[in-house]
């Protein structure tokens, strides 16, 4: 019986690490996307840097939006 108990233990570790370390590259993936994809716009429309400014805060809201979706989705397991 200690090894299934251990077994538990071990995937449940390697599941929060997992999620410790997928979250911040997610997080910070989504503001790099929306800031860049702002950044082209502004070069392309002359708008330095107004869109890269809104795509950043896009990005940031849409980075905290799946994060907090992969958090409460592993507070179910």
């Amino acid at each position: 019986m200690p090894d299934n108990d251990s077994d538990k233990k071990a995937a449940g570790f390697a599941r929060q690490f997992a999620m410790a370390t997928q979250l911040p590259v997610t997080f910070v993936g989504a503001i790099v996307v929306g800031g860049g994809l702002g950044f082209l716009l502004d070069r392309w429309l002359h708008t330095k840097p107004w869109i890269m400014i809104v795509g950043g805060c896009l990005g940031f809201a849409a980075g905290l939006r799946d994060m907090l979706a992969r958090l409460s989705s592993n507070d179910d397991k």
